[in-house]
C-alpha cells in the first residue's frame, strides 16, 4: 500500500508551504507545495498551532469556522469535509471548542488526519504532537 504525501511528508495535515516555519520543520522541503517535519509528532504540533491561531488571531471557535478555513470550499468539499470530523467526533458543528483542551483537539486532529491521509490516525502519535504543543502553548 501506497502511503500518503501528507504521512511520507511528516505532515499528516498536509499544510502548505507558508513564510514561517514551524518547530520540527525541515529547513528545506523537497515537497514544491507542502511543508515536511522531521518526524510525524511535529507535524501534528503544527495542526494544533495553526488551529490554536485560528481561533485566538482569526476568531474561528467552532468545527465549521475552522474547517472552513482550514480546507476553503475554493480548494476542497468542506461540508463533506466538515461532516467527517463531526460524525468522527460527536461534536456539533458550531459548539465552541477549547484549542487547549486535550481530549477535543486530540479527537479533532486525529479526524482531520483521517480526512486528509484516508487511513485512520496512531493515536500515540497525535497525543506525542499534542504534548509537543501544549508545552508551548498552555494558559498559564
Amino acid at each position: 500500500m501506497k502511503m500518503s504525501r501528507g504521512l511520507r511528508n511528516n505532515n499528516p495535515g498536509n499544510i502548505r508551504l507558508g513564510n514561517f516555519r514551524y518547530k520540527g520543520e525541515r529547513a528545506k522541503s523537497s515537497d514544491s507545495a507542502f511543508r515536511q517535519f522531521e518526524s510525524v509528532e511535529w507535524g501534528y504540533r503544527a495542526v494544533f498551532v495553526l488551529l490554536h491561531t485560528y481561533a485566538t488571531k482569526r476568531g474561528c471557535r467552532t468545527l465549521r469556522t475552522m474547517i472552513n478555513r482550514y480546507a476553503p470550499p475554493t480548494e476542497n468539499f468542506t461540508e463533506g469535509y466538515l461532516r467527517c470530523v463531526t460524525n468522527a467526533t460527536h461534536l456539533s458543528p458550531d459548539e465552541p471548542i477549547s484549542t487547549t483542551d486535550r481530549a477535543v483537539m486530540t479527537a479533532i486532529v486525529a479526524a482531520m488526519s483521517a480526512v486528509e491521509n484516508g487511513i485512520k490516525a496512531n493515536m500515540r502519535d497525535v497525543w506525542r504532537g499534542w504534548e509537543l504543543f501544549i508545552a508551548d502553548f498552555s494558559e498559564k
